[in-house]
């Protein structure tokens, strides 16, 4: 098979890594040869106390895209589990991989922060919609807090995204699902 790549795509709390990684276990157990390349494990390892200011992610998805490109032309599967609120990171992507996909986990602002409240502390700050919303109201910075997506800075959706999926209402697994089903066929091109 040829390598491919499929980028997972949208807010911070969209449910995009528990995607990524059900996607990497369903394409494994398929006889596929895939990686999981997580935006969130990657960082701490290049930037070990991150700022998240624009230098450092152009620099960061460099480095991702670098990888995942490198993986591709070995022949094979890469799934990134990466916010990449700017548009033209994704387009580098298409302009660099062959065979390249984004699945964009839609949903609203309310939703994601609900759920990203609830994440614990651990590769990204916990609570960093809330701290973000207060960080705007007081004035007051908030160390170890850069910019955050969907609050200081706006996420710019594809209009060519090959696969959109709503996640605001859906369970997981339903989520999952309709992936798989955009997938079997786009993959089925890949061989």
């Amino acid at each position: 098979m040829a390598g491919f790549a499929v980028w997972v795509t949208g807010l911070p709390g969209s449910g995009k890594s528990a995607l990524a990684r059900g996607l990497e276990r369903e394409l494994a157990a398929r006889g596929l040869d895939v990686v999981r390349l997580s935006m969130d494990e990657r960082r701490t390892t290049w930037f070990p106390e991150p700022r998240y200011d624009e230098d450092e992610r152009r620099r960061a998805y460099e480095l991702l895209l670098d990888e995942a490109a490198a993986l591709v032309d070995q022949g094979r599967g890469v799934i990134l589990d990466a916010t990449a609120h700017r548009l033209a990171v994704r387009r580098a992507a298409r302009a660099r991989i062959p065979r390249f996909a984004e699945i964009h986990v839609r949903c609203d602002l309310d939703t994601a922060m609900r759920r990203e409240a609830g994440r614990p502390q651990g590769l990204v700050m916990a609570g960093l919609y809330e701290k973000a919303l207060e960080r705007r109201r007081s004035g007051r910075a908030v160390e170890g807090l850069g910019q955050v997506i969907g609050v200081d800075v706006p996420f710019e959706q594809d209009p060519g995204a090959e696969c959109v999926i709503d996640n605001t209402n859906l369970a997981e697994e339903e989520t999952l699902a309709r992936a798989l089903a955009f997938l079997g066929p786009w993959l089925a091109e890949v061989r």
